[in-house]
């Protein structure tokens, strides 16, 4: 994160889903950096089997479309200032999304996952007393607005995810919980390392984005920072783009 921008979220707990790595990793570093006790999830059994170190973190393993595990993890907190919806893949398993069975998992994955776990957290979320309310920040995607052919179902629960931001924001400011989203572009992450082997697609997508690289981890963390943030105290609903400028183009 810039040295120039500071976030301080001591004493303030947060929960990023899917934290072990990638996106979220970077987001569940940026809020550990400002002094926040940080709550990750991943779906294997014990953090020490990443290659990253999550020591800072307290971790929970969870597989989010697992209702009954959502509602356990969220029972074990015993408070909660920011949620962040990140847990998420594309092609599950490597299989068709074109196969509705696979389609229909893509969505339980990215999109029913991050509605329980919001569910689960609100009477969390309502009793925070952070600065301009609490927050859930949810994960879209630029395939939240683009045909992403290889993956239809992915985009149709990123796009999901864009129209629950809202609802949820219009349904919960009473109770002081704020709800927005980001949408990244092309980010280096696992769950890129796919289209990162095919220069043809990742040419065409440089060829429309006005600043032409690969977005980082470290990109999007300090506009999920700021979004839950008291900066950010009158804005809810929205999803920002994080996107070299892709969706402009």
């Amino acid at each position: 994160m810039s040295t120039r921008v500071r976030f301080d979220y001591s004493g303030l707990h947060v929960l990023v889903t899917g934290g072990s790595n990638g996106i979220g990793l970077g987001i569940a570093a940026a809020f550990a950096e400002a002094g926040a006790a940080v709550t990750i999830t991943g779906r294997r059994a014990f953090a020490s089997e990443y290659e990253s170190d999550l020591s800072r973190f307290t971790y929970h393993p969870l597989d989010v479309t697992d209702g009954g595990a959502i509602e356990s993890l969220a029972a074990s907190l015993s408070s909660l200032d920011v949620l962040v919806n990140n847990a998420g893949a594309n092609l599950p398993g490597g299989r068709d999304e074109y196969v509705p069975d696979v389609f229909e998992e893509s969505v339980r994955i990215n999109l029913f996952g991050a509605y329980r776990m919001a569910a689960a957290c609100k009477p969390l979320l309502a009793r925070s007393a952070l600065e301009g309310g609490a927050s859930v920040v949810n994960l879209a995607s630029m395939a939240s607005y683009f045909g992403i052919v290889f993956v239809p179902g992915y985009g149709a629960a990123k796009a999901g995810i864009v129209q629950m931001t809202k609802t949820l924001a219009a349904a919960w400011a009473r109770e002081r919980i704020r709800v927005n989203a980001v949408a990244p572009g092309l980010t280096r992450s696992n769950m890129t390392a796919r289209i990162q082997e095919l220069p043809e697609f990742v040419r065409a997508d440089f060829a429309r984005m006005p600043m032409s690289r690969w977005g980082t981890p470290e990109d999007v963390a300090p506009a999920v920072l700021f979004l839950a943030s008291p900066a950010a105290g009158f804005i809810t609903g929205q999803t920002l783009p994080i996107d070299g400028g892709y969706s402009i183009a």
